[in-house]
């Protein structure tokens, strides 16, 4: 089983996650805290960047839809960047795109949330 990764750091405002790794069933966790913690923070501007994720399985799929209503209510978003045509496809399937802002590029998702 290849590792699984999150960092965070701060870029105008938002809150990026960097993952890294695979996204399964047994990480989902990792990534669910993740998103806890900054709810309960109030960090409800928050970009994923996907450079370095290699797969994400259904379980990480789901976290995502698990937190967006959370992350909205409160006037937030989830925006999602860099992914691989991999794991774009797989997002893409599911209908994501209808209800996530995904973007080539982190400077799209930031630019975007400055003008909300």
């Amino acid at each position: 089983m290849k590792n699984f990764n999150i960092s965070h750091r701060n870029e105008n405002d938002c809150i990026v996650l960097d993952l890294q790794g695979e996204l399964d069933a047994h990480t989902a966790s990792e990534l669910e805290k993740a998103f806890q913690d900054l709810i309960a923070r109030d960090q409800i501007h928050i970009i994923v960047n996907f450079r370095e994720l290699e797969y994400i399985a259904s379980a990480g799929l789901g976290v995502f839809m698990a937190y967006i209503e959370d992350v909205r209510k409160d006037g937030g978003d989830i925006k999602l960047t860099n992914m691989n045509d991999k794991v774009f496809n797989v997002f893409d399937l599911l209908g994501f795109p209808a209800l996530y802002d995904i973007f080539e590029d982190e400077s799209e998702a930031i630019q975007r949330f400055s003008n909300s």
